[in-house]
């Protein structure tokens, strides 16, 4: 299995959004493989997007978003979850990144319920936290080269069927982007 070629995140970040719907993350731990279909994103630019976490000025947290494409950008918010991201923009625009927030598990689904002490199947991966727990994904992945790092990368999966478009989740500015795409791969 090939990671997606950095060119893959060098597109507008919404667009980006879109194309990682159907894909698969991979992530290595050990001798044990957990992957999983990208179901849900959503898309954070730059100075166009009140909402992002780049809007203002690079930080400490976010500089990862106005530096290479293909790299993860894992922050920690509420106290208490990573959220997983990757870095994607087009080479004219500052900063970006794609959120994932949710995919359907594939394999390593019971180590997916071990790391998130759940059996339920359902609720395993159907939040950004959620993922990113169930893939054992903390603050050690991020500045992560998901085109080069064989512990985790995304790969092609499957063609995402029909693309619904709606507003971001749990952000209070920029809400009249619709930029939270998901596909549902269960018909």
């Amino acid at each position: 299995m090939n990671s997606l070629p950095r060119e893959f995140y060098l597109e507008n970040t919404v667009t980006v959004a879109k194309n990682l719907l159907g894909k698969k993350i991979i992530r290595r731990i050990g001798n044990n493989i957990i992957s999983g279909i990208i179901t849900e994103t959503e898309a954070y630019r730059h100075k166009d997007d009140s909402a992002s976490h780049a809007f203002t000025k690079m930080t400490e947290r976010n500089k990862v978003m106005f530096g290479e494409v293909g790299i993860a950008y894992v922050y920690f918010t509420y106290g208490m979850h990573y959220c997983f991201n990757v870095v994607a923009r087009h080479p004219k625009t500052k900063a970006g990144a794609v959120l994932i927030r949710a995919i359907e598990p594939e394999k390593g689904i019971q180590t997916m319920q071990k790391n998130r002490k759940i059996t339920d199947l359902k609720n395993l991966t159907n939040g950004p936290a959620k993922l990113a727990q169930a893939l054992n994904i903390t603050k050690e992945q991020y500045g992560t080269d998901l085109t080069k790092n064989p512990k985790l990368f995304i790969t092609n999966g499957i063609k995402s069927n029909r693309i619904t478009a709606s507003s971001r989740i749990g952000i209070k500015k920029s809400i009249d982007k619709l930029w939270n795409f998901k596909i549902n791969i269960k018909n």
